[in-house]
């Protein structure tokens, strides 16, 4: 069993905002600048990066927490889908933070995602939050 990644980023946004820029298809889209297709529905199917990452919804508490099976199309098909809890809630210095813990990545892939819910996730999210703000 490879490692669980756990991650935790802080935003200048409310749970809500953090919430719809994973669930909403346009945000999700706009906030990664890759094509996404997200169902809201709970046993819905979603892919995101152009059919590069996709699953299906397993829990879904609006503006709290997203739990998905999630696989990249580049794994192996023996390969289990992983799951991914991504939570949010107030931070303290008054925006929001998004916790992320993501278990069953297979070991040859591991590092990537890891590496890549910063660069592909969190940074441009950051980004596209503050070019929201300033166009505000």
């Amino acid at each position: 069993m490879t490692p669980v990644i756990e991650q935790t980023f802080s935003f200048n946004a409310t749970p809500a905002i953090l919430y719809q820029l994973f669930m909403n298809s346009a945000k999700h889209t706009a906030a990664t600048g890759m094509p996404a297709k997200i169902n809201r529905k709970i046993g819905g199917k979603w892919s995101a990066f152009g059919g590069m990452i996709l699953g299906k919804n397993l829990v879904l508490v609006p503006n709290r927490m997203i739990m998905q099976t999630w696989r990249s199309s580049e794994w192996k098909k023996k390969d289990p889908d992983s799951i991914l809890v991504v939570t949010f809630e107030k931070s303290a210095s008054g925006g929001a933070q998004a916790a992320l813990v993501h278990v069953g990545v297979p070991e040859y892939d591991h590092k990537g995602v890891t590496q890549g819910w910063v660069k592909f996730y969190w940074e441009p999210w950051k980004k596209y939050l503050a070019k929201r703000k300033r166009e505000a």
